[in-house]
C-alpha cells in the first residue's frame, strides 16, 4: 500500500470526525444543518472533499485500498459531491442527515480497519 493512497483513507477519516464534532457542537444533525451560515457549508464541503479522495483513489487504480468499501457506497458518495457541488442550494438535506447517520459511521469503521491492516503490515 502506497503511502500516498494510505493518506487519503486517513484524510477521509479526518473528515468524518470533523463532522462529528460539528454535529456535536449543535447538538443534532438537524440543527447542524440548519445554520445555513457556518455548519451547513461545512459538512458539505467535508462530504465533497471525502468524495474527492475516494475518487483519487479511484483514479490512482488503489484497488488495494478501494476492495473494502462498497463500489455503490462510493459511487453514492460521489454522487452527493457532484449533486453539492452542481445544485448547491438544492442539496436534499434528508440525504445529507441519512448520509450522516447512517453512511459516515460504515465509512469510518472501514477506514479504520483499512488504516489498522496498514499499519501492521
Amino acid at each position: 500500500m502506497s503511502k500516498e493512497s494510505i493518506s487519503k483513507i486517513y484524510l477521509v477519516l479526518e473528515k468524518i470526525e470533523y463532522i462529528e464534532e460539528i454535529v456535536k457542537e449543535a447538538g443534532s444533525i438537524t440543527r447542524a444543518l440548519e445554520d445555513v451560515v457556518t455548519k451547513r457549508p461545512a459538512i458539505l464541503m467535508h462530504l465533497t472533499a471525502i468524495a474527492e479522495q475516494f475518487n483519487k483513489l479511484k483514479i490512482e487504480k488503489a484497488t488495494h485500498i478501494l476492495e473494502a468499501f462498497d463500489v455503490e457506497d462510493i459511487k453514492g458518495i460521489y454522487d452527493v459531491r457532484t449533486y453539492i457541488a452542481h445544485d448547491y442550494e438544492g442539496v436534499n438535506l434528508a440525504i445529507i442527515e441519512w448520509i450522516i447517520r447512517n453512511g459516515l459511521p460504515k465509512f469510518k469503521t472501514l477506514c479504520q480497519s483499512v488504516i489498522a491492516r496498514h499499519t501492521t503490515v
